[in-house]
């Protein structure tokens, strides 16, 4: 959708509110040009055939012409689009980055401990690793059973009918301790003297389910030793490195598969089908945020663990150290650099806390989305952290931006938020950050100034175009980042362009009426309607010739229009400022007639008065 900016001459306003020359007086009386509104002379409209298809867009549009009680020339204009709270920026930024600050006292400590504490610690961790890994594999092959199709039977059951399973659920049993017992002497080892624990772990039967939040490294797998080494939902992937590997299958896990298709609906069934089988299989351990952060705030809980509709007991964990050295996130530190650093800190804390059960409503097990915001609340709350709408698609974006030589962190945008409110899938988001990246890329710090935006839209910075630009900048900081750029386009330039504009905006260009639009025609108006005599509007009028013929038809640019919803809504930002000048030049004119009826008034008071005084 082409566009013509404010700053217009008289002709051009009296073709917003007339039309144009060939459709002639806006009413049969010619006694209200220039005023939309109707004539109550002749009774007519007010509106010309054009103005008539864009009477709602008009309509809507006086609600941002705000006078102020004096009516004078003072009047402020207000956006007519509203601010949602609910879209506003998220209390925490980026909760996938850490920064580590080490002081000198720090280094120093590293220093003289990387030679004398890590190596002992080491040496440790390696007797443990020989220790575990046959028990691991014993426990792995001993039951043939235990493999993810069906639960390991409990040995307490009565009625075993093979001797040999029942050896075999004995050593389990025996390895499941033994790994329990190695897996706290290696967190023992990493200087993890004591592993605090608040509150009582549920029975499988109470709670099929723990919830632990938030997930912020790889240390946190301090819960499976407390709570006895429950199954896990992990990655595939983890499945494949050595020895911890093994360790994870016998905790009989639910493998999940970010790649494959299907992989979240097996994941949902196969979740389902352990957490309502009344004990049989092990309690289930699931993080519900799906990647790590820096736990400055719990982002959006995935809904797998809440779908099966029972009681889940929430645990959170909390790492109250001077020094960080644990934090695993996107942006910061890698995995073997914060092991190195932890086994170079002296004593390292963690504390496990177990809230209490939370017992679904009818209404929750029906809503997953429902049943997990509340359980989230309820950790928030207990932790003292915010809630945002930060989720692992951000996380993708973050990379794809990286990807586009944009900084990482531009691609944050609450997926769940702006998946949720404007219905925008993954591809539809990543497809918009290729344009961003496009128009951002000669601005530093990956957002849109001013400049940008206009070179962008090929026009120069104009009233109008600062207003749209006002509206996308929802923080008012005098840039638009991803986040704005994605709710500006979807809320703001959508439902903006509308056939009714783009059919107006034709038909003001389209000056003599012949159903196409040449370059001298799309010149002209914007050069009378900017008071810009030599603007160039050939790469602009070239970009929307696409055939080259040197005219442009209305499918053309009906086509243009639709790929590019921003010009749309400068344009009917354009005739708010125009309507909003027209009734402020009235306004001024019925006060001018006020001043001077107030004048003459005073005039005849004034003689009245002088020839009282000489008749006394």
């Amino acid at each position: 959708m082409l566009i013509v900016a404010a700053g217009a001459t008289p002709a051009t306003l009296r073709m917003l509110t007339e039309g144009t020359g060939r459709r002639g007086p806006i009413c049969a009386c010619s006694r209200r040009v220039g005023c939309l509104s109707p004539c109550p002379l002749c009774a007519c409209s007010g509106l010309s055939p054009t103005q008539s298809a864009v009477k709602p867009i008009l309509g809507a549009m006086s609600g941002a012409c705000v006078l102020n009680a004096g009516r004078s020339r003072s009047a402020n204009r207000v956006f007519p689009v509203p601010r949602q709270n609910s879209l506003f920026q998220p209390p925490i930024i980026n909760p996938f980055i850490y920064h580590m600050q080490l002081s000198v006292t720090d280094k120093l400590k590293i220093a003289v401990a990387s030679v004398t504490l890590v190596p002992l610690r080491l040496l440790c961790i390696f007797f443990i690793a020989l220790v575990a890994w046959p028990c691991a594999l014993l426990g792995r092959m001993c039951c043939p059973i235990c493999a993810n199709s069906e639960p390991i039977p409990s040995w307490k059951r009565e009625y075993l009918t093979l001797a040999v399973t029942a050896g075999f659920q004995h050593l389990f049993r025996a390895s499941q301790f033994v790994l329990k017992s190695l897996g706290r002497a290696f967190f023992f080892c990493m200087g993890f003297m004591q592993i605090k624990v608040k509150g009582k772990k549920a029975d499988t039967t109470e709670a099929p389910i723990l919830v632990v939040a938030p997930h912020s490294s790889f240390f946190d797998a301090a819960v499976n030793i407390v709570a006895e080494i429950p199954s896990t939902v992990s990655r595939a992937e983890n499945a494949d490195i050595p020895l911890f590997g093994l360790l994870l299958q016998c905790s009989q896990p639910v493998l999940v598969s970010r790649h494959e298709t299907n992989s979240r609906r097996k994941t949902v069934e196969e979740i389902t089908k352990r957490a309502q089988s009344r004990g049989k299989w092990p309690q289930l351990m699931i993080f519900p945020e799906g990647t790590c952060t820096n736990r400055t705030c719990l982002i959006t809980f995935k809904s797998g663990a809440f779908i099966p509709g029972v009681p889940v007991q929430p645990v959170i964990i909390r790492y109250p150290n001077r020094l960080d050295t644990v934090t695993w996130t996107w942006q910061g530190p890698n995995a073997m650099t914060l092991m190195f650093l932890t086994l170079c800190q002296p004593c390292s804390n963690v504390e496990v806390e177990f809230l209490p059960v939370y017992v679904p409503s009818e209404e929750e097990k029906c809503d997953p989305l429902l049943y997990s915001s509340r359980v989230r609340n309820i950790m928030a709350l207990a932790l003292d952290l915010p809630i945002t709408d930060h989720t692992f698609e951000d996380c993708r974006l973050m990379i794809s931006a990286g990807e586009l030589t944009l900084p990482m962190e531009a691609g944050l945008v609450e997926f769940t938020k702006i998946n949720k409110k404007l219905n925008l899938n993954w591809d539809n988001v990543r497809s918009q950050l290729d344009n961003f990246a496009a128009i951002a890329d000669i601005s530093k710090g990956g957002r849109i100034g001013i400049e940008e935006f206009a070179n962008h839209l090929k026009l120069p910075v104009t009233p109008p175009l600062r207003e749209v630009f006002a509206l996308f900048d929802r923080n008012g900081d005098g840039t638009i980042d991803f986040r704005e750029y994605i709710i500006g386009l979807v809320v703001l330039c959508s439902p903006a362009n509308t056939e009714e504009t783009i059919k107006f905006a034709f038909q003001l260009f389209d000056l003599d009426g012949d159903e196409y639009i040449s370059e001298d025609e799309f010149a002209a108006l914007l050069r009378s309607s900017l008071g810009v005599h030599d603007l160039d509007v050939s790469k602009l009028f070239s970009d929307i010739d696409v055939k080259g013929i040197g005219k442009i038809s209305y499918e053309i640019f009906r086509e243009f229009a639709l790929a590019h919803p921003e010009y749309a809504k400068l344009f009917t930002t354009y005739l708010e400022l125009q309507r909003y000048k027209v009734l402020q030049t009235k306004d001024d004119s019925d006060d001018v007639g006020t001043v001077k009826n107030a004048q003459s008034s005073t005039a005849s008071d004034e003689s009245l008065s002088s020839s009282d005084k000489k008749a006394d």
